[in-house]
């Protein structure tokens, strides 16, 4: 039994030995698909507390372990980590996890008035994805546009970011809903003086909206 206890942590250390502040991203996914699924592995990564570990770990986990109770958990670890590393874990676990299985997209579907600023920024962010990524959205557009007029400027600056990105997105794809976005972000300056780098869309929504839709129309 000892043995094979040396074994398993032997494994985890050894992927920790590949791991450094050089590693890319994309190095984690090919590590990550070597392992593929390996929940009690993920968990020895993720007890490490650093982030590139928890990026790995978060790649390898089994959704279907991903129960409520977990994610407060995850969620909760996560504060140690700074602001954008917080939000970057969160949204990775969504991206790579939580996104890919009908429980948990339901879970997700439940955190609009989440007690965590985290889980609260998934139900937006995950909202968002469905209509950037082209998958039909839930008949639920005109619920979100009255949220986001009443709640947006009140809300934490993580879940304010995914908010106004779900409103850029609605802007984008719904026509009819187009200028209510574009007022939206007049009317809350949201965004309006960010400084973005070369090539990158502004946040601001009548900005972005514009953008995004003339790339469309020249497709």
């Amino acid at each position: 039994m000892h043995e094979n206890k040396g074994a398993e942590t032997s494994k985890a250390e050894n992927i920790l030995t590949q791991i450094n502040s050089k590693t890319k991203l994309g190095d984690l996914r090919k590590i990550a698909k070597d392992i593929k699924k390996d929940h009690e592995l993920a968990m020895e990564l993720w007890s490490t507390e650093e982030y590139l570990p928890r990026l790995l770990a978060i790649l390898i986990m089994d959704n279907k372990l991903l129960s409520q109770e977990v994610i407060n958990k995850l969620d909760k670890d996560m504060q140690t980590h700074t602001y954008d590393e917080r939000n970057y874990l969160m949204d990775w676990l969504m991206a790579n996890q939580l996104a890919k299985d009908k429980k948990t997209i339901a879970l997700m579907e439940s955190w609009d008035n989440s007690p965590s600023a985290l889980q609260r920024r998934v139900f937006w962010y995950y909202q968002a994805r469905l209509r950037w990524t082209g998958q039909t959205p839930p008949d639920n557009t005109a619920d979100l546009l009255s949220r986001l007029e009443v709640h947006m400027t009140q809300e934490e600056p993580e879940v304010q970011w995914a908010m106004n990105f779900t409103a850029g997105w609605i802007g984008v794809y719904d026509e009819k809903n187009r200028t209510r976005c574009i007022k939206l972000g007049e009317s809350t300056g949201l965004y309006k003086d960010e400084i973005v780098a070369k090539g990158c869309t502004p946040s601001y929504l009548p900005e972005f909206i514009a953008i995004e839709v003339n790339k469309r129309l020249n497709h």
